[in-house]
């Protein structure tokens, strides 16, 4: 895979993916950029959080089990000192609709533990836990995984 950006001036950067489309990143006025994009850092856990999303969603269907609805949240918590990566990552899962306990946590385990190279790519651990039509947030250990 290969990726070229250009530089727009400042602290903004903008190309286009392999895929075809548009990439626009900036930095916040007071790092110097103007807020005309998207924080690599923002973009990197937007990527963490679609991985595991698509993975669920085609783990779900090879199942023939789908949602009624499906939501997640992610918080990233970054190191104080450069380079500020990410040290630890919650994403959280909630799902409605006539879902089986057992099958969710192992689709959300294999996605986590297993399936999405962007959580394996990062320097940080990732947590994970959902929740099913609105009950008790189930919490996986990542250590049983290895992420």
């Amino acid at each position: 895979m290969e990726l070229r950006v250009e530089w727009q001036g400042n602290m903004a950067f903008s190309g286009i993916t392999p895929s075809g489309h548009p990439l626009i990143m900036d930095a916040k006025d007071e790092a110097g950029g103007q807020n005309h994009g998207i924080r690599p850092m923002e973009m990197l856990l937007g990527a963490v959080v679609g991985c595991t999303g698509m993975d669920i969603i085609f783990i779900l269907k090879k199942m023939n089990i789908m949602p009624d609805d499906f939501n997640i949240e992610a918080k990233g918590e970054r190191a104080e000192s450069h380079p500020q990566r990410f040290t630890d990552i919650y994403i959280h899962y909630t799902f409605t609709g006539d879902l089986s306990n057992d099958k969710i946590f192992r689709t959300v385990e294999l996605s986590l533990n297993k399936y999405c190279p962007v959580a394996y790519s990062l320097n940080a651990t990732v947590h994970g836990s959902y929740a099913i039509n609105g009950g008790e947030k189930i919490l996986l250990d990542p250590e049983m995984g290895g992420l």
